[in-house]
């Protein structure tokens, strides 16, 4: 949901909301910062989690580690990059060959490199309007700068909480240039197809003459469910986005990999829309440390994702909640949904108050589910390397001790 725990996309989007209180908007944003400075203590201070998040580290201990880290995956002793040339050029090249594609570009963020890659097709297809979930990042968290910005329009093949089929493609009433596939879609909780349905779809949107973008900022942690290197789930698209600061720590950036001629053409939107960075390499480099250190590792923690979501779930189904739910169940990637019958208020005090008293942060920030749903939350679940030495029994435990300081806020 949002860009949680960045890492985990955004799970602490709560944390950017600015709350207002009664005595105006100031008033509102210091108490949320006050409440977002008392959950990271918490969460520093805690010897159990399923994630530490780098953006919850002190600038002076990345910094720190990003010098002592960087000349394991690049020669730092050459010249920073100038105008994308350099480490930026090598990244883009790495990933490339990752992806299977013969060309990438660099952007300093995704939301710039999709709306380029969205609006390079449009002009090349003729027709510039892209058929997206509703749920989809450009629909939900880029403040309509797919219609604003970039003059494109959305039409949405089903609105049901999952990727469409190859029916829906193929019985959408109006003609589209553009498929974006969200793999996964993170709003509905990091949900894929399987890959049958995944290639039905793509061939039924090729049926229309369109073409098929991926949005793959978590693409990364989709071979685990698919049983397919990324090149072969990459090379179902005609072009992908994917993303180094969620899953893979960096600092920020993205990579836009397609054909050469949108690639090129992309080069130059991307000077347009204000993307030509005079220097990048602390992303760069974190990105090459992403490639390197922890791409490997996210098949594991796919696979113990499934372990903690089926805890959990035993958890709640032993507790005194009247009702909860873990979706989906099992996870399809090393992220998931968990929704229960109280305010944000209420799970966020308890959540923290876990943390503060046993040292152990089982939750993260809840926040209210979209569409207004009153009396339900949901936060979302990031399993990393913490989290790969909770045993199950841990986690029955530490849901436990959750739901006692849930009828405690309560009462």
């Amino acid at each position: 949901m949002g860009e949680t725990s960045e890492q985990a996309g955004g799970a602490d989007r709560a944390d950017r909301a600015h709350e207002a209180g009664p005595d105006g908007e100031k008033d509102g944003e210091k108490t949320a910062q006050a409440a977002r400075r008392r959950r990271l203590a918490a969460w520093r201070a805690s010897e159990r989690v399923m994630l530490r998040a780098p953006m919850d580290r002190p600038m002076s201990e990345r910094l720190t580690a990003l010098a002592a880290d960087a000349g394991s995956v690049y020669d730092v002793g050459e010249q920073p990059d100038l105008y994308g040339d350099g480490i930026v050029a090598e990244v883009e090249r790495r990933v490339a060959a990752l992806l299977g594609f013969p060309a990438a570009v660099f952007f300093p963020t995704g939301t710039m490199a999709q709306q380029v890659a969205l609006r390079c097709w449009a002009g090349r297809t003729g027709n510039s309007t892209v058929a997206v979930h509703p749920l989809a990042h450009p629909e939900v968290h880029e403040a309509g700068a797919l219609s604003v910005v970039s003059g494109l329009r959305t039409v949405h093949p089903t609105k049901e909480p999952r990727l469409p089929t190859a029916g829906e493609i193929q019985d959408l009433a109006e003609p589209f240039g553009t498929l974006m596939l969200e793999l996964p879609l993170r709003d509905a909780g990091f949900v894929l197809p399987s890959w049958d349905e995944l290639v039905a779809t793509v061939d039924a949107a090729r049926e229309r003459d369109a073409v098929v973008h991926v949005d793959g900022a978590r693409l990364w942690e989709c071979a685990s469910h698919f049983g397919r290197p990324l090149s072969e789930i990459a090379g179902l698209a005609d072009s992908v986005y994917v993303s180094f600061y969620k899953s893979l720590h960096g600092l920020s950036g993205a990579v836009l990999a397609g054909p050469p001629e949108l690639v090129e053409e992309a080069r130059i939107w991307r000077h347009r829309y204000g993307g030509q960075v005079f220097q990048q390499y602390p992303a760069a480099l974190t990105a090459l440390l992403g490639l390197e250190r922890e791409l490997p590792k996210l098949p594991s923690y796919v696979e113990h994702a499934r372990v903690v979501a089926a805890a959990l779930a035993e958890g709640f189904a032993a507790s005194a909640v009247p009702w909860f739910r873990v979706h989906p169940e099992p996870p399809h990637t090393h992220q998931f949904q968990v929704w229960l019958p109280y305010t944000p208020d209420v799970l966020n005090e308890a959540a923290v108050r876990q943390a503060e008293e046993t040292k152990t942060a089982l939750f993260r920030v809840w926040s209210e589910p979209p569409g207004g749903l009153r009396g339900l939350s949901l936060t979302e679940v990031t399993v990393a390397e913490p989290g790969l030495e909770w045993t199950a029994e841990e986690v029955r435990a530490a849901v436990e001790e959750f739901v006692t300081r849930v009828l405690e806020a309560r009462s």
